[in-house]
């Protein structure tokens, strides 16, 4: 699945495999942190946010229509040397930067994970 389109649980399972978050419920199909809660870091900035902080992730929304956040960091890891995601949301765009900045423009995410 393209990066560019990751939403949802879809995006939080990537975010949560490079966080180290292995505990996976395959009933309710939600990944839970330590304390049992919902581990949702694209939607909770309680999550997302010191991951932003601790990956040095900027954020702006300088698109065309309000609704277009973007995000970028500096990725040694990618040919660039450089990630840019965008997203309807600053979580949303920055849980993108951070998933392609660790692998780039296709991650494979399990089927159940799928819209």
């Amino acid at each position: 699945m393209k990066t560019s389109e990751l939403t949802g649980a879809a995006l939080d399972w990537a975010v949560a495999k490079f966080e180290g978050i292995t505990d996976w419920d395959s009933v309710d199909l939600v990944f839970r942190d330590d304390n049992f809660c919902w581990y949702e870091p694209s939607t909770n900035w309680a999550q997302g946010g010191p991951i932003i902080e601790r990956k040095g992730i900027n954020l702006g929304n300088y698109a065309k229509t309000p609704a277009q956040w973007s995000a970028w960091t500096f990725a040694p890891e990618q040919a660039t040397g450089e990630v840019q995601a965008y997203g309807t949301t600053a979580l949303i765009a920055a849980m993108r930067c951070y998933v392609a900045s660790k692998l780039g423009d296709e991650v494979d995410v399990p089927d159940e994970l799928h819209p």
